[in-house]
């Protein structure tokens, strides 16, 4: 009887990483902004690209201010191409506010 029950809570263990990063891509993807302009680098759920976009649910961009992360959509930065004029101040507002809640949610 105890192997029925243990079983299934050391999967439910094993997985519980997996669950938390799939929570930090949801509040991404959710959005359609990011899937019409950033899946294309960052991927789909936003943990970067090989050779593409870096991920944006890593320690190193969660770390970014919220100036830093705007001022890196708005202008762009290396590779990253310009969103000003194309993306209302709202929309970039509400990216880097998703990829914030990322750092807290860690």
């Amino acid at each position: 009887m105890k192997k029925r029950i243990l079983i299934p809570a050391i999967a439910i263990l094993l997985s519980a990483p997996i669950w938390a990063q799939n929570s930090h891509a949801i509040s991404l993807t959710s959005n359609p902004v990011y899937h019409s302009n950033c899946t294309k680098c960052h991927g789909k759920t936003g943990e970067g690209r090989f050779m593409a976009g870096p991920s944006l649910v890593s320690g190193k961009a969660t770390a970014l201010s919220p100036d830093e992360l705007r001022s890196i959509i708005t202008k762009g930065k290396h590779h990253m191409p310009k969103f000003e004029g194309k993306l209302s101040a709202g929309e970039i507002g509400r990216l880097v506010d998703q990829i914030r809640s990322n750092a807290q949610q860690k």
